[in-house]
């Protein structure tokens, strides 16, 4: 009974986080705000035998009854940012707030091309004569745009009001800024173009990639593929047969620098 007690409120369950751009969202707010949890990684092919939805992540809430899954990186988000109001997970202010959920909100269930085309590898590297359709040229400017009018929405409302700006899309970091780290690692990836990127868009960029979290968290995956449990052949290679795109992996040094 005492060390049940003594355990974290929350669980996480989930999939290997360097191919599972849902499973990133939610550790990432996890480990960015410092929440205490536990976690079972379990294998792609076995989520079922946990999840009665046939989807990954869930959270399980001690205090709620543990036959209470969450499922879903959104809804898991914010139940945890309404159990924690003190850590602000959405920004304070309410203007920034509805900002920031409509942005999350946009990258949860747009931005299809991307997530189609270009599967979620967070250490893969693609050079070459990458494939990349008109539509998701036009996916990529999407998100450049969005960066960089959620930048400048957010400096222009904290000199309104004098807050803190930390450089993350809505000042501090927030869930909006966890749902759009695992889309940075598929431009990196792919190679993707940046081409018309604003400052605005490159700073929030360099500062997501240099955040001692978030650099702490791009280790872990490398961690995670010295496990051959967490090897997906399908996600590796996608472009195999390809002569013209050559498949590697970067290096754990790698930093990122503006264009």
């Amino acid at each position: 009974m005492a060390d049940q007690q003594n355990q974290p409120d929350y669980h996480l369950i989930g999939t290997f986080t360097r191919y599972s751009s849902w499973t990133a969202r939610a550790e990432t707010v996890l480990e960015y705000f410092q929440i205490p949890y536990t976690k079972d990684i379990v294998p792609l092919a076995e989520v079922r035998t946990v999840s009665h939805s046939g989807l990954a992540p869930l959270l399980k809430c001690r205090s709620l009854g543990t036959d209470i899954p969450l499922h879903d990186s959104l809804s898991i988000c914010e139940f945890l940012a309404e159990s924690n109001p003190q850590l602000n997970l959405w920004p304070h202010d309410r203007q920034l707030r509805a900002l920031a959920r409509s942005a999350a909100a946009e990258m949860h269930s747009g931005f299809s091309t991307l997530r189609n085309n270009f599967g979620t590898n967070f250490l893969a590297r693609y050079t070459g004569n990458i494939p990349v359709s008109e539509q998701a040229r036009s996916d990529v400017r999407r998100l450049l745009t969005l960066w960089d009018r959620s930048r400048k929405a957010t400096k222009a409302r904290l000199a309104e009001i004098g807050g803190k700006d930390e450089g993350f899309l809505f000042g501090g970091f927030s869930i909006a800024d966890a749902f759009f780290w695992p889309v940075l690692w598929r431009l990196r990836t792919y190679n993707l173009p940046l081409d018309g990127a604003s400052d605005e868009a490159l700073a929030w960029m360099a500062t997501m990639w240099n955040d001692p979290t978030m650099k702490r968290l791009g280790h872990s995956y490398y961690r995670q593929a010295e496990l051959p449990e967490s090897h997906i052949e399908h996600y590796e290679d996608i472009f195999r047969g390809h002569d013209d795109v050559q498949y590697g992996r970067f290096p754990e040094d790698w930093t990122f620098v503006i264009p």
